[in-house]
């Protein structure tokens, strides 16, 4: 099928590939530059649903396109876990997680050629089983933590901790590809062909 020009306001590797899972190539990647600082007392969803919108609405309108912006925010409760920096944030949100549910919300937003701003949170609950200490060094070790929400990234040695999810899997990696495909067909985005 084929589709409107867009722009993706994401550097993330992980939501390209997403989206070019189900047809949909970017025309251009331009990381939206905001500020991800959460405000006082935000929660994690309004937070996700808050930089999804404003890096939807931080680029200059491009004739014609699409814009797509997402962000991923991980909670255990009401507390917001880092994007990992370091090994001390890897480990700390592993402390945190380690035999116990967390959720990962993504704000998802999309915005219109004629400048309508359509947007989402999508949750998904993750447990994780009782980390070892050797576990914990071991994930630390692989560098697969650094520079992810919560300190991990699913699609490597954090799945083999994980003991059940609740909800989209696409949207622990970044993006819920059945709640973006149906956003994008209800803005127009898809373009009928003639039969």
């Amino acid at each position: 099928m084929k589709h409107a020009p867009f722009i993706l306001a994401s550097a993330s590797p992980r939501r390209l590939d997403l989206l070019k899972q189900i047809g949909c190539i970017p025309a251009h990647v331009i990381p939206a530059d905001i500020d991800e600082t959460p405000l006082k007392g935000e929660l994690p969803r309004a937070l996700a649903l808050r930089l999804a919108q404003e890096k939807a609405m931080a680029l200059p309108p491009l004739e014609d396109h699409f814009i797509i912006a997402a962000d991923t925010v991980v909670a255990v409760g009401r507390r917001i876990l880092p994007k990992a920096e370091t090994n001390e944030d890897v480990a700390y949100c592993l402390d945190l997680m380690s035999g116990r549910s967390h959720t990962v919300f993504s704000g998802i937003a999309v915005r219109t050629p004629g400048g309508d701003l359509k947007s989402r949170v999508v949750s998904t609950k993750v447990k994780f089983k009782p980390l070892s200490k050797s576990e914990k060094a071991e994930y630390i070790a692989s560098g697969e933590g650094i520079g992810k929400a919560g300190g991990y990234a699913i699609q490597g040695i954090a799945d083999s901790y994980v003991t059940s999810i609740n909800g989209s899997y696409s949207n622990i990696v970044g993006l819920s590809l059945y709640d973006i495909r149906a956003m994008l067909s209800g803005v127009g985005f898809f373009i009928k062909q003639e039969s």
